[in-house]
């Protein structure tokens, strides 16, 4: 579990992040959603620590993540598997030696051990046959898949996503949806997931926290999301015909009950 308690960022004189308190629950896929400029990237990288907070706290399963020395933060990032924007694989690398590399950095196997287990990772994303090949010579959403087998390597216990659809089709974003969230289970990950999918949100968001002007304007469930009266809310799940159809038909049903 992390646990976020009035977590607050600025830039010089301007508040990005106001007072944050959010739970992330272990086992479950957490998401952060928002508009653009809501300030959901930012909390992000506030939780990893590729920015300080001004004040507040990031607790993993107790443990203060914002007073710890540095040696005791390099060692916390090695619980936390990294998927990016962009796959960010190594193009000089094949996909088996990307998959590899933070076995070659953090590691004591053997080089056949850390082969196997580069192997076994590519299996569960369904990639057993691509570890010769070159991130140039696969589609996004097997770069995608490589950039999950990657960030669970070193199994875990916290994996970040920002934007793992991003770029993707609707199918193939269904089907790292679906990875995502069985590996979560899997694994008993605590996993959270930057996105502004909202088939993500409806498909796999069993913890659904909505940053709105930098503050936590919401949370709960993807039932939830369905029966919100929060408007704000309400104008960013539901603005596609999809989703307005959706929540008339619920409406409807709770009307005719």
């Amino acid at each position: 579990m992390i646990e976020v308690r009035q977590l607050t960022k600025s830039f010089e004189d301007k508040i990005v992040l106001n007072k944050i308190d959010a739970v992330f629950e272990t086992g479950k896929t957490n998401l952060i959603i928002g508009q653009s400029g809501s300030g959901k990237t930012v909390l992000m990288k506030n939780l990893v620590g590729l920015l300080e907070p001004t004040s507040g706290d990031v607790l993993y399963d107790g443990r203060n993540f914002v007073t710890m020395s540095k040696k005791e933060k390099v060692h916390m990032r090695r619980e936390m598997g990294m998927i990016f924007q962009g796959a960010a694989l190594f193009d000089s690398l094949s996909v088996l030696e990307n998959v590899m590399f933070p076995l070659d950095m953090f590691s004591n196997m053997n080089y056949n051990e850390r082969v196997k287990r580069a192997e076994d990772c590519l299996a569960r994303v369904n990639l057993v046959d691509a570890g010769n090949k070159y991130p140039g010579e696969i589609s996004g959403g097997m770069q995608k898949r490589v950039a999950i087998a990657r960030a669970i390597v070193l199994n875990p216990k916290y994996l970040f996503c920002d934007e793992p659809n991003s770029g993707l089709d609707p199918k193939t974003s269904l089907v790292i949806d679906e990875l995502l969230s069985g590996i979560t289970k899997e694994f008993n990950m605590t996993t959270i997931i930057n996105t502004h999918d909202m088939n993500s949100v409806m498909g796999i968001g069993e913890n659904i926290c909505f940053i709105y002007k930098g503050r936590k304007e919401w949370q709960g469930t993807k039932d939830d999301v369905i029966s919100s009266t929060n408007k704000k809310l309400n104008d960013l799940v539901f603005a596609s015909d999809l989703f307005r159809k959706v929540k008339e038909v619920e409406m409807e049903e709770e009307r005719n009950q």
